[in-house]
């Protein structure tokens, strides 16, 4: 198997009337699912050659995936942009990509020529209306190769310029012959769709059910506004796997949404992209004592994820969930300052990983790739590349890898290394504090903490007194009606930043 539309394919022949995907306003079984992305490809041959990127600039929905499969099926790779992206990052990812062509619906038109692209401008209406051209198709796909790139997410960049992260149908193949098989997904399952098209946690929900053949529910944003909504829609739709950032599963249980409603059909909770507060893993496990909970990791850089952990026993509060095992044919390993193996007890190193999944670079930025894809520096016999993360970790006394914090959410302050990842833990295991997030302004020389809960500066300044060192104990605490997330699903530590200053 070389190209992901394999998936769609063997999966409109076994299930062609069955709904494949579904939004708030329509949806789509597999067999149109197909012809639409025949269409849409056949349209494209006319605008743009194979390996090429093509912008999708529209709210995620069938259309959106229905435009991902097409553009596939010209043999080129998708680059998504939420209307909801400031003006100024969708300039920038349009620079780096060099796009020549943009797929959006008319509602969106006005503002991308606010952008004065000067590319082709393509309406998602008009494409689908072209004639499949299936001879065409079929050589472009008989060229194909499996390291031909499939997606491009952009990611923050630390020079202030989006990076964005290629990567190949190989990847996700490899990937996904794993997956879903370890956590038992099925054809039978409906997936409930939380995370943006441009976030990685999205590839597993849609790659999952086109290999399946399952039903994929994308979850309008709007509704984790509101929470009964929300949960009214994923009881309606009767969702039975949720492989979710953990802001998400965090704002249900911080508005109490449990108590209104629990969605009784989910048997499978995965999730990823922050530490899972305790409490709140507590929370959802009461309400699904059936269920199965499962802590993700990794970067978007090794498509998707490269461990797990299955939580199959109580933890306490104030524990920090093990990020797991590798996943099968992904590597992943810890190396000290000195690029030296860690694999010492309770020894900090950096985790790094090789494999198949690994990305193909940042598209249009050898300098960032260079720094970040290198060479495993404990072979010198062949070429090895891997994926330095920036993530620290250390192995515990059953041999599981552990978050330890960032590299660069190390800090020294008065004299000490800290990882301000073991202040937030201990804020997190207090009963009454929701969800807490600690940043370290440098300028000022302090550590400040951020905190949604009932508790009083003063006392929660006094009770951290009693779990960590004086110098571990934030100068300043906000306390926060709600605390800022990405567009990512995660909390959003550069707003925190820019807070009150």
């Amino acid at each position: 198997m070389k190209n992901v539309l394999e998936y769609l394919e063997d999966s409109a022949k076994k299930y062609p009337n069955k709904i494949a995907v579904k939004d708030n306003k329509s949806s789509c079984s597999y067999i149109n699912l197909l012809e639409n992305a025949k269409h849409i490809g056949s349209s494209l041959l006319e605008y743009e050659e194979p390996r090429k990127p093509i912008v999708v600039f529209m709210e995620k929905s069938v259309q959106a995936l229905s435009t991902f499969m097409g553009i596939v099926h010209a043999g080129c790779f998708y680059v998504f942009i939420s209307p909801e992206q400031p003006e100024a990052r969708i300039q920038q990812i349009l620079e780096v990509t060099q796009a020549k062509c943009i797929i959006t619906q008319h509602e969106y038109v006005d503002d991308i020529r606010k952008l004065q692209f000067s590319g082709h401008l393509l309406d998602y209406s008009e494409l689908i209306k072209g004639e499949i051209r299936e001879d065409e198709l079929k050589r472009i796909r008989a060229l194909t190769l499996d390291i031909d790139p499939l997606y491009c997410n952009f990611t923050s960049g630390s020079t202030g310029v989006p990076k964005g992260v290629l990567v190949s149908h190989r990847s996700v193949i490899d990937f996904m012959e794993y997956f879903p098989n370890i956590f038992n997904i099925t054809e039978n399952d409906v997936i409930g769709n939380q995370a943006p098209f441009d976030f990685d946690v999205s590839v597993k929900d849609i790659y999952s059910t086109l290999k399946l053949g399952a039903t994929m529910v994308i979850i309008p944003k709007q509704y984790f506004s509101i929470i009964t909504l929300l949960l009214d829609y994923m009881c309606d739709e009767k969702i039975t796997t949720m492989i979710w950032a953990v802001s998400a599963l965090c704002l249900i249980t911080q508005l109490k949404g449990l108590t209104y409603k629990v969605p009784t059909s989910v048997n499978k909770i995965l999730f990823s992209g922050e530490v899972m507060p305790i409490k709140h893993l507590k929370l959802w496990k009461e309400a699904l004592p059936e269920a199965s909970f499962v802590n993700l990791y990794g970067p978007t850089e090794i498509t998707c994820n490269c461990t797990y952990y299955c939580i199959d026993k109580e933890v306490k509060d104030s524990e920090i969930l093990p990020l797991g095992q590798a996943f099968p044919n992904e590597k992943v390993f810890l190396l000290d300052e000195d690029d030296k193996e860690v694999k010492e007890k309770d020894k900090i190193g950096e985790i790094c990983v090789s494999g198949t999944a690994l990305a193909l670079g940042y598209y249009n930025n050898k300098e960032q790739t260079s720094k970040a894809f290198v060479q495993n520096p404990l072979n010198s016999l062949y070429m090895e590349p891997i994926y330095r993360t920036g993530d620290l970790a250390f192995y515990n006394s059953n041999g599981d890898l552990c978050f330890s914090g960032r590299k660069d959410f190390q800090i020294k302050y008065m004299g000490h290394r800290i990882e301000l990842e073991e202040i937030e833990a201990i804020l997190n295991s207090y009963p009454e504090v929701n969800r807490a997030c600690c940043i370290f302004e440098s300028d000022k020389n302090r550590i400040v903490a951020f905190y949604i809960g009932s508790i009083e500066k003063k006392e929660l300044q006094k009770r951290m007194k009693e779990s960590l060192p004086i110098h571990m104990i934030p100068r300043i605490f906000h306390s926060m009606d709600e605390l800022p997330i990405s567009k990512n699903g995660k909390i959003d530590r550069k707003k925190l930043k820019d807070y009150g200053r």
